[in-house]
């Protein structure tokens, strides 16, 4: 199961767009790009391995294998990037801002409800992160 995460970047944060076999499944927010400091930027684009894992302050969530120079990047929920996270991924419902959303728990049930299916088949599970490039775009 491959995941694909398109990006758009601004200094306030990064607002994503998350497709699953070319569905659309959710939108994101993440930090800003800050060169991949840690606690303080998104992570590099790239592929990334995807595995289930669970803590006291999350409960059940994702972690993000094999991130240079960073560890314990997650999905989990938030619904302010500058406020709630420090380099993680939050699935929301809906976009209310740049870097802000709503209903994120509601969605992260349904990402990793997704995650332990492909578990259950013996799939790997991979994130693809894209920066969206609107310059191409040509009015109609």
């Amino acid at each position: 199961m491959e995941f694909v995460l398109h990006r758009a970047y601004f200094k306030e944060g990064t607002n994503g767009t998350l497709f699953c076999s070319g569905t659309f499944l959710c939108h994101t927010i993440e930090l800003p790009w800050n060169n991949n400091k840690g606690n303080l930027s998104c992570i590099p684009e790239g592929t990334y391995e995807i595995m289930t894992r669970f803590s006291k302050r999350f409960q059940n969530h994702l972690l993000v294998k094999g991130v240079s120079n960073r560890r314990l990047i997650l999905f989990h929920p938030a619904n302010d990037a500058l406020k709630e996270l420090e380099g993680c991924i939050a699935p929301i419902t809906y976009l209310s801002g740049i870097g802000k959303g709503t209903q994120s728990r509601p969605v992260m049930q349904k990402l990793l409800s997704l995650v332990h299916q492909a578990q259950d088949r013996k799939e790997p599970i991979l994130l693809t992160i894209k920066s969206q490039n609107y310059e191409h775009c040509r009015t109609l």
